[in-house]
This record gives structure tokens, C-alpha cells and sequence, in this order.
């Protein structure tokens, strides 16, 4: 067998490369290259430098969709992993039923993105018309709206993450805590959470990175009304890139300018929770 693995693997290995290379590398290299060009298609790409990224940076409403993102991401990330776990911690209870409250959280996140924007800009225009509101006239409310949308739809992931987090526990370990007189919550916070940290650095990543790219949501529920007030980052780069003639290269720009602090704040986050786990 490992010899027609060595003498084979070309032959399985190259098509996924290929298709890689294509569908990812070649894209994202060209990418770069454009941010530092003034476009409009990729034939007619102009090297002009850092002007593109110069307008990005002073970009206010580009800056607005910076903070507007990094409070709904901080706000989302704690909601969905408190609210996860704790669902986590009370449907791993011998209780009746569980199998199907496990179910009817998961569903949510089964429903696509512009779909889910849609369903719930029904409920809240419903909702707010008796008290003559609306989300698309109310930054604040569009904010909370979105909140309200991706929590509801996130949550019962993380809770299916966290409930086999919790089933990895060995159980001699919560026994000898309980023999050793530990309290519930000292068992929760000395024997459970720490045994819980691969799962939370899972959870927390995916919260954190969600949150900064979230686009359909966004887009279907508010499209960054009133007067981009409610736009995040991935909207702002899309309406850049399509809504503005001659801002292509400025759209370019602003979305490595994304790319890089996406993939910085995850590495900060993996590197700090990775750093809490412990072996079992």
C-alpha cells in the first residue's frame, strides 16, 4: 500500500493543486496586485501605487464600517458563546427531550443568510411599524437587528460544538472533583471551562471571524441604511467595488486591507486560547 501511495499520489494530488492554485492562489495574488491599480476590468489594470489604499484609509464612512464591525463582533462573540454554552450545559443534563431542543437550535443556522435577512426584516418592519420605527431610519436599531438576526442564527451551532466539548469530558475527572468537596461552581470554573478550551477557541474563532466578514445579513436586512450608518465592512468594500464607477482599485485595496485584519485578530485569538488549553 505505501508504495502505490508514493507511486500514485501525483495522480490524486495534482487535479486538487491545480484547482487550488486556479480557484484560490492566482485570485488572491492578482488581488493584491490590483489594490495597488486603477481598473476597470483586469485588462486595463494601471499601476498608480498606494493611492488606492490612501483614499481607503480616508475613507469616513470606511472608517465608520471599521468600529461599526469590530462592536458588532465583540458584542455577537459574547452573546453567542454565553448564550451557546449555557444551552450546551442544560442539554447535557439527563433531562427528557433533549434530542429535540438540540434540533430545533440547530435549525436556524440551516437557512441561508439572505433568506434569514429577509425573514427577519418582515418581523422587525411587523414589529417596530406599531411604534412608528423602523430599522432603515435607526442606525441603532439596524445594529441591534443584525445582532438579534446572527445570534439567532449562530447559536445553535456553537451549542452542538460546545455539548460534544462537554461529552469529551472525562467523567472520572468531574467525580473526583465532587468527592473532593468542589462546589458547581468551582467545578465550572476549575475543572470544565479549562477542559472546554479546544472547544472555545473553536467557537471563539468562528464567532469573531463571522462577525467581521458578515455580508448577506447585512446586506438583505439594513443594506447599511439610513445613510450607511449600519454598513460593515464587507458591505462597504462591495458597494465600493460595484456601486462606485472608477473606485474599483479603492475597492481592491479596502478588501486586502480587510483580509489582513481578519487574519490578524484570528491568529491573536488562536494564539491566546490555544495557550489556556489543557491536555486531558
Amino acid at each position: 500500500m505505501g508504495r502505490n501511495i508514493k507511486k500514485y499520489w501525483p495522480i490524486f494530488v495534482l487535479p486538487t493543486m491545480a484547482a487550488f492554485a486556479i480557484g484560490f492562489v492566482i485570485p488572491f495574488i492578482m488581488g493584491i496586485y490590483l489594490s495597488f491599480c486603477k481598473f476597470t476590468t483586469v485588462t486595463d489594470a494601471r499601476f498608480i501605487g498606494l493611492s488606492n489604499y490612501a483614499k481607503a484609509f480616508g475613507d469616513k464612512i470606511f472608517q465608520h464600517s471599521f468600529w461599526l464591525t469590530c462592536a458588532f463582533a465583540i458584542v455577537t462573540l459574547i452573546i453567542i458563546n454565553v448564550v451557546a454554552f449555557a444551552l450546551a450545559m442544560a442539554l447535557t443534563q439527563k433531562l427528557k427531550g433533549t434530542n429535540i431542543f438540540r434540533t430545533i437550535f440547530f435549525m436556524p443556522n440551516l437557512i441561508g443568510g439572505i433568506v434569514l435577512g429577509y425573514i427577519w426584516q418582515l418581523i422587525f418592519a411587523g414589529i417596530l411599524s406599531k411604534y412608528d420605527m423602523a430599522l432603515n431610519l435607526d442606525a441603532r436599531l439596524g445594529f441591534w437587528g443584525l445582532v438579534i438576526l446572527v445570534c439567532w442564527q449562530q447559536i445553535g451551532y456553537m451549542m452542538i460544538i460546545y455539548i460534544a466539548g462537554l461529552q469529551s469530558i472525562p467523567g472520572d475527572v468531574l467525580e473526583a472533583a465532587e468527592i473532593d468537596g468542589a462546589t458547581n461552581r468551582q467545578k465550572l470554573f476549575k475543572v470544565t471551562i479549562p477542559m472546554m478550551m479546544p472547544s472555545i477557541t473553536i467557537c471563539t474563532f468562528l464567532s469573531i471571524t463571522n462577525g467581521f466578514k458578515l455580508f448577506d445579513q447585512n446586506l438583505a436586512l439594513t443594506a447599511g441604511e439610513p445613510g450607511k450608518m449600519s454598513e460593515l465592512m464587507a458591505l462597504n468594500i462591495f458597494n465600493t467595488f460595484y456601486g462606485r464607477s472608477g473606485f474599483e482599485g479603492v475597492g481592491q485595496a479596502k478588501a486586502v486591507i480587510f483580509f489582513i485584519i481578519v487574519v490578524g485578530i484570528g491568529l491573536i485569538q488562536l494564539r491566546a486560547t490555544r495557550s489556556k488549553e489543557v491536555q486531558q
